[in-house]
């Protein structure tokens, strides 16, 4: 196992590894995930024009949500990320996990962004 310091110096090399195999676009853009110990943030990204189409994260002013490092908000932002997606007409997305494990409040976003009614 490793020690929290080489896992957080890891990180971005595993990233980068990821994102020369995906590529968001104007019919599926990516769906990037970043977590922090205290929020968990996503944007949906057209990476052929450059531009974040909509963000969705545990800090916003309007939210409800308490304490941002939890499973329960991860899953409340997955629902308001994918919310927001269909408002603005989009259907399905690149999940990028940005180099973090499938586990925990990652997968748990995954899921409630799945669950209301996005694809990918």
């Amino acid at each position: 196992m490793y020690s929290r310091k080489l896992r957080a110096q890891t990180r971005p090399h595993i990233h980068k590894r990821i994102r020369k195999s995906l590529r968001g676009n104007a019919k599926r853009p990516r769906l990037a995930v970043f977590r922090s110990l205290q929020h968990i943030y996503a944007q949906v990204i057209d990476d052929d024009s450059g531009r974040t189409l909509l963000s969705a994260g545990t800090n916003e002013k309007d939210n409800s949500i308490k304490n941002g490092g939890n499973i329960a908000a991860a899953t409340e932002t997955g629902k308001l990320v994918a919310e927001r997606a269909k408002n603005a007409g989009i259907e399905q997305v690149v999940f990028d996990r940005g180099g973090h494990r499938y586990h925990g409040r990652v997968k748990a976003l995954a899921d409630a962004a799945r669950a209301a009614g996005l694809k990918f």
